[in-house]
């Protein structure tokens, strides 16, 4: 027997950074009553604007808009709360008889959501994870990556070796509670009707937005917003702060590097970062229906929407 929830919406919409889901996702809820639920892992806190393009304030004034500036950058928001905050947001959206969108270019995120995982509340332990941090520093990232492999092989194929911070995550779980890091992975029965929209652009051309959005961030203070940030007490060590850009502007203001160097080290962060996001959410994948919207309008997903609203369950 079917959910009693089985009939109510989700509208996801993902795709690479810079690809334009915050005007597309706007736009869409402006015309289906909906309200937006921010699946960006950077955006839940206060002071980091700038480096996280997060919606301005007149955007946010035109459609309803959640989880952006819901804590300070030394709360640490991991998996667990995002997914039953956005669970209980849903529901709450839909007992307001809008349709929600949840929004955003973090793949375990908009996953955790959709496909019902079961993340482990572990409460972090900077101790062990100071510990693990030193191993890779005076080994490898690979010797880290390698002892998950020994560990939860199913893991350790779905993280980066590069990734180090995500690498110390998995380990961390697995050491706390003796569960295996893959296992909050496995993907159950979702309580909503699924609509997945992926965007993407000619890769050439996405890139060029990256650029241009670099360079703006520049211009529009992001060496000072960091600055602000490192004043009022944040460490740049914070799990927040290894947004991209952060770090990087935080070794401008230390004088450590030069603000074009800093540029350069975030454009090649940045295209590393696309490509993940595509290992995500892939143009193979039967469950998203793709929109070029370089090509495409965006009267085009509206139309898609409204149809697929209107067809009944199972079909």
């Amino acid at each position: 027997m079917s959910s009693p929830e089985m009939d109510n919406p989700l509208i996801v919409i993902v795709g690479p950074t810079c690809v334009g889901k915050t005007e597309v996702s706007i736009y869409l809820a402006e015309k289906l009553n909906g309200e937006i639920i921010s699946a960006d892992s950077r955006t839940f806190y206060r002071g980091m604007d700038i480096g996280t393009a997060k919606p301005t304030q007149e955007e946010q004034m035109r459609v309803p808009h959640h989880l952006v500036d819901v804590t300070n950058p030394d709360q640490t928001w991991n998996l667990a709360v995002f997914q039953q905050n956005t669970q209980a947001i849903i529901r709450e959206i839909h007992l307001r008889k809008h349709i929600p969108f949840l929004v955003g270019g973090t793949g375990q995120y908009i996953r955790a959501v959709t496909n019902n995982w079961s993340p482990p509340t572990i409460i972090p332990n900077l101790k062990l994870r100071g510990q693990l941090e030193i191993l890779a520093n005076e080994r490898s990232k690979e010797y880290l990556h390698q002892a998950l492999f020994l560990l939860d092989p199913e893991a350790a194929k779905m993280i980066d070796p590069r990734n180090v911070r995500r690498t110390i995550r998995a380990l961390e779980v697995i050491f706390s509670s003796g569960i295996l890091f893959s296992s909050q992975r496995k993907k159950g029965l979702s309580p909503f009707r699924l609509i997945t929209i992926g965007l993407t652009r000619p890769r050439i051309e996405l890139y060029d937005r990256i650029d241009q959005r670099i360079y703006g961030m520049f211009a529009n203070g992001l060496v000072n917003e960091v600055k602000e940030l490192l004043n009022s007490g944040f460490s740049p060590y914070l799990q927040s702060m290894s947004a991209i850009g952060y770090r990087e502007c935080a070794n401008v203001v230390s004088g450590y590097i030069t603000e074009e160097q800093a540029i350069e080290e975030i454009k090649r962060k940045t295209r590393i970062f696309v490509r993940r996001q595509f290992n995500w959410f892939k143009s193979t994948d039967p469950e998203i229906r793709w929109f070029n919207i370089s090509e495409q309008p965006i009267s085009d997903i509206e139309n898609y929407l409204h149809l697929y609203l209107k067809r009944p369950l199972n079909t």
